[in-house]
């Protein structure tokens, strides 16, 4: 395919973080940076992609402005994950992660998007054989660090049809208050974004233990300290980890050395469609269970529901608990309970919203 035009643009799209007007989380973070890549062939042909973009929304765009497009126009593209290896060691100058591999991920997806359209294919048939229609999903909170809105929204989460829970508290007191609305029946795991220390982290798995934590997520800092999240391993509560590892490089280093008991990669940030199917390839070496990371309801999400339709190492994936205040995507048709239908129409399956586009975009 010959690539004829590559336009970028941030749609900015605010959020309700469903806590029924008593959000303490949207002080922090209420809206949902979307960095949106568009590449059109020389039939006009047009495939969609997502960067991420949150907080770094406007230094990913111009990564893709400046970097990536000025290099595709014109070119044929054969072999999408050449490309994608063929870039990365163009601009590994200016950092093998990061930024760069966010920008690479949007580029990578959407001409995956568009070799999937060309072929009236959805995405998924390009990348192995299918198995599954419909991908479990849990529902993922924002943080609220209150011992009363965070079990209320954990039990709005269980009416909608939620059997899954994942938090982001980083106190023990606040996650066991959580455990205490829903009961020990239902799987409850929290992701403290690396603000524990490694004797910290020690120090508080035993209260984990006891509230039957499903898994802790990236407990410390830096996240790719391999070594150090292996030797937390093994005392009860699972680890996971990989959101903020970019790369296969990566992901078979925490996979050597033991890390982790679960990977997460994000198809935003880690290379693309190209690079989540080489972790694929080493999470079934390995026997790995992965768990994509993917706060999203742009492309990144519905290339995430491909790759896991492909996948049957992926026992669920992450559902962003909140209510845009518009939808790139009809995604609320997608979801029955706690189950994501993957699309089966062209490409990524579903037509994007040119209205909330132009209604939310910010550059």
């Amino acid at each position: 395919m010959k690539i004829r035009r590559v336009d970028t643009q941030v749609v900015e799209i605010p959020f309700g973080d469903l806590a029924e007007g008593r959000s303490l989380a949207a002080k922090k973070w209420n809206t949902l940076e979307n960095v949106l890549v568009r590449i059109e062939d020389e039939q006009g042909n047009v495939g969609w992609g997502e960067a991420f973009g949150y907080f770094v929304a406007d230094a990913c765009k111009s990564m893709i402005d400046q970097l990536l497009a000025p290099s595709l126009i014109g070119v044929e593209i054969k072999d999408i994950p050449q490309w994608n290896l063929d870039t990365q060691l163009r601009l590994h100058i200016f950092g093998r992660y990061g930024v760069t591999m966010f920008a690479i991920s949007g580029v990578d997806m959407a001409l995956w998007d568009l070799a999937a359209k060309r072929q009236g294919v959805p995405l998924h048939r390009l990348l192995g054989e299918s198995t599954r229609e419909q991908i479990p999903a849990y529902a993922s909170l924002v943080r609220y660090a209150d011992n009363d809105i965070a079990p209320a929204v954990c039990e709005r989460a269980l009416e909608m049809g939620f059997r899954d829970i994942k938090l982001h508290e980083v106190e023990v007191d606040e996650i066991a208050a959580c455990r205490r609305a829903i009961g020990k029946s239902i799987p409850l795991a929290t992701d403290v974004n690396c603000s524990w220390g490694i004797a910290e982290t020690h120090d508080r798995i035993p209260a984990l233990r006891e509230l039957s934590l499903a898994w802790l997520e990236e407990p410390i800092f830096p996240p790719e300290d391999f070594a150090a999240l292996a030797g937390l391993r093994g005392q009860g509560v699972a680890l996971s980890a990989g959101e903020n590892w970019c790369t296969a490089v990566q992901f078979k280093q925490a996979l050597v050395t033991g890390a982790v008991d679960s990977v997460q990669p994000s198809v935003t940030k880690v290379g693309g469609v190209s690079e989540c199917l080489r972790i694929a390839e080493l999470a079934r070496d390995h026997k790995a269970v992965v768990l994509p990371h993917c706060p999203y309801f742009g492309p990144g999400l519905l290339a995430t529901l491909h790759l896991a339709a492909v996948q049957p190492w992926v026992p669920q994936i992450e559902y962003h608990f909140v209510e845009p205040a518009g939808w790139l995507y009809d995604i609320p048709t997608l979801l029955d309970g706690n189950k994501l239908q993957v699309p089966q129409g062209t490409g990524l399956g579903l037509e994007l919203d040119q209205a909330v586009i132009e209604r939310f975009r910010r550059s």
